[in-house]
């Protein structure tokens, strides 16, 4: 006969991990409140709890629109959903902050634009169309590879480029470890010092157009984002950024997850 029991002793219940979420870091991304980085340094600090729990695991698999977390105590949602195009002047960085205190792109939009997470990237030499948002998922979409979203640039070199220096670009170079390929390549005009064109890109690889033309021996000395997808800088000048809406990006990028 099996004692009787006169109570129940009710054990602390553990955080489960979600084999079908994401990492806590990227969990918290997606809310778009920290970066992914941000977000791993707030958990080794201890500054995150996760069911009331801390919770000091970046990689702990969550559901970011499910599981209750906190940061510093505060109950993180969703940020509003909002979309920017920048015109990125030359000479200022797309990050967050800079530890040699260089000019960023935050510091042209101010605080308001805090919780945006730019697309990509543009080096501190390229000027021209960025697009910042606070929908990671639409972010990861453009970002992908495999989706082969267009960037298009106005690219000013040294020297005079020749129609065969065109088809290689378009056939590709090996960089390194990297195949450098232009999906397409126009002439807007050339001289003997230097010529101008306009060079589209699929890949999204670092500093591409830069070392595809190096590769051919012409020097970049000015490069300028003109489009991506289907959005352009309109009226825009460098400095100045306006907001999009989610039609318009449905138009801009058919198929995205908007």
């Amino acid at each position: 006969m099996r004692p009787r029991r006169h109570g129940t002793v009710r054990r602390a219940r553990a955080v489960t991990p979600h084999a079908s979420g994401v990492p806590l870091n990227r969990a918290i991304s997606k809310l778009g409140v920290l970066s992914r980085s941000e977000a791993t340094e707030a958990i080794l600090a201890g500054r995150v709890q996760v069911a009331n729990r801390v919770e000091q695991r970046p990689g702990m698999r969550v559901v970011a629109e499910q599981t209750p977390i906190e940061l510093d105590g505060k109950r993180l949602s969703r940020a509003a959903w909002r979309t920017i195009v920048l015109y990125k002047p030359r000479g200022v960085l797309t990050t967050k902050r800079d530890p040699d205190g260089r000019p960023t792109v935050y510091d042209v939009l101010g605080d308001q634009a805090r919780e945006l997470k730019a697309v990509g990237r543009l080096d501190l030499a390229t000027s021209g169309l960025l697009l910042l948002t606070s929908d990671t998922r639409l972010a990861d979409w453009i970002l992908d590879p495999a989706v082969g979203i267009a960037r298009l640039y106005l690219t000013t070199v040294r020297g005079l480029v020749t129609t065969d220096e065109v088809t290689t670009m378009i056939q590709g170079i090996v960089s390194g470890s990297d195949r450098l390929v232009a999906s397409g390549v126009r002439f807007v005009k050339t001289s003997g010092r230097e010529s101008q064109l306009l060079i589209e890109l699929r890949e999204g690889r670092n500093r591409e157009v830069r070392r595809l033309c190096k590769a051919l021996g012409h020097e970049v000395i000015r490069l300028k984002r003109v489009r991506l997808g289907g959005l352009d800088l309109g009226l825009l000048k460098p400095g100045e950024w306006r907001e999009v809406t989610r039609a318009e990006l449905r138009a801009a990028f058919p198929g995205a997850p908007l």
